[in-house]
């Protein structure tokens, strides 16, 4: 737990590259963190090796994650928020043939995937499963070792360093729990969202703010719309066809249309019954996550794994709500990263620390508290819909069949989405004063099931269907 953390909203929502914030985008933060500390030191042009040694739930699934691949381009130097997905492929297949890393793309070492990168399958670090070392040697230097963990969400540390998170600052509005958000919103009037805004305004102009919160829902939205018209299968070896763009195609009975918009108004044409209203969140959910397994582009929210279901609610808003201005995207987003900020610090948001209730739980609880404050819902009720989301999230295990982001990943998205829309409407329904659990409670019983969990059922694919189902896969 890391209570006490001066956590942003752009601290919860990344932008990055699937399929895992905390397989792919943590390490591959790490990866560009340590080559630039290294830079800085001067050690970068004396070197003449650098080997990658990854511990616990790393190693285990790191293969089905792309660990292995996210490392190599954070000591090249590339950066997730803006490399080319699509060339992430050749990057790979070039180191390998060359046999030559050039870290931050400057000076070149030798270099072998298949060695030096290490994969400790028996090993795990006392801090963190997810953690990972940096071996640097060259001339005229001792040996450098780094290790850092990665915990959840695409936050990094590094080992003796305090917790992740925005820089310390003095908030107006400091929030460890829940109980203090509804004591500001309480004493000031303010809605939680409002709340939240006056203390992101301690580290930026409020113009700054919402130009960085509608690009967050703009790569959301451009997720959704990739992902609705993406077809084939999934990478990785278990051939999982992807299943969004069919659906999208049923539902608008084999239609097409140019552009996101005109798409958009031809699902709102199509009526809001709630068979249909039901079919396009689990087709908003799908896509994002079958585009996440791809490597393609997402937001972490508040990971990679659990990318779908803050996107698919909030894309059932603008759709069927008629949430389409950008001042409900905001309060949407804002209010939904405080209550996952709550998650982090009093538990986790890392799937390797505690099972899927930490990534799918956690989202489906962001997502409900959004959704119910954009539709009018009081602080109470907002609060009353995160605990409703978590409380039946409660013991989900994380169990990727062959370590990928698939299996049962995908769907657990679309159900965590309908989970978090049922939520609100059950807050929304209810006095405030109805509620028996507390928001705080949930979050403390969230972890103390984190601490009971068996760790084969923690992101390792060592329980659950990733031993229960019968697969034959190719060599990685």
């Amino acid at each position: 737990m890391n209570a006490r953390e001066s956590i942003s909203v752009f601290d919860m929502f990344k932008i990055g590259v699937g399929p895992s914030s905390s397989h792919t985008l943590g390490p591959w933060r790490a990866a560009q963190r340590f080559a630039m500390d290294m830079d800085r030191r001067g050690l970068l042009a004396k070197a003449h090796s650098v080997r990658v040694l990854l511990y616990g739930s790393l190693a285990k699934t790191g293969k089905g994650h792309g660990t292995d691949i996210a490392v190599l381009l954070g000591l090249g130097g590339e950066d997730p928020v803006t490399f080319d997905t699509a060339a992430i492929g050749s990057y790979v297949e070039n180191i390998d043939a060359n046999k030559t890393l050039r870290l931050l793309g400057k000076h070149a070492v030798p270099f072998d995937p298949a060695t030096d990168v290490v994969f400790l399958f028996s090993e795990t670090l006392p801090y963190h499963p997810n953690a990972l070392t940096f071996l640097l040697e060259g001339e005229g230097f001792d040996p450098v070792a780094e290790t850092y963990y990665s915990i959840g969400g695409g936050f990094i540390q590094q080992e003796g360093e305090t917790p992740a998170g925005s820089a310390t600052v003095q908030l107006p509005f400091p929030i460890d729990h829940a109980g203090d958000l509804l004591h500001w919103c309480m004493k000031t009037g303010m809605s939680i969202s409002e709340v939240v805004m006056e203390n992101e305004n301690t580290w930026r102009p409020e113009t700054e703010t919402r130009a960085g919160v509608l690009n967050i829902w703009r790569v959301m939205r451009e997720c959704i719309y990739r992902g609705c018209h993406a077809q084939g299968s999934l990478p990785g070896g278990l051939q999982v066809k992807r299943r969004a763009s069919g659906l999208n195609r049923q539902l608008l009975q084999g239609r097409t249309y140019n552009g996101f918009e005109e798409w958009l108004n031809a699902i709102r044409a199509g009526g809001a019954s709630f068979q249909y209203t039901l079919d396009w969140v689990s087709c908003f959910a799908l896509a994002v996550n079958e585009e996440n397994a791809s490597f393609g582009r997402v937001v972490t929210a508040p990971t990679n794994g659990a990318a779908g279901v803050i996107p698919a609610v909030l894309q059932y808003f603008v759709t069927f709500c008629d949430g389409f201005r950008d001042e409900k995207i905001m309060t949407f987003l804002l209010t939904a990263s405080e209550v996952g900020s709550i998650f982090k610090k009093g538990a986790t948001i890392s799937a390797a620390m505690g099972g899927c209730q930490a990534e799918i739980g956690v989202s489906s609880a962001m997502a409900a508290a959004g959704l119910t404050e954009v539709m009018g819902g009081t602080q109470r009720q907002v609060m009353m819909a995160a605990e409703i989301a978590m409380e039946h999230h409660l013991g989900l295990t994380c169990d990727p069949i062959a370590g990928l982001v698939q299996i049962p990943c995908i769907e657990r998205n679309t159900m965590g989405a309908i989970k978090a829309i049922t939520a609100s409407q059950l807050a929304l329904q209810s006095a405030p004063d109805y509620a028996k659990v507390s928001l705080d409670a949930v979050v403390k019983t969230m972890w103390d099931t984190a601490l009971d969990m068996n760790t084969k059922y923690k992101e390792t694919a060592d329980g659950g269907l990733a031993v229960n189902i019968p697969l034959s896969l190719p060599e990685c």
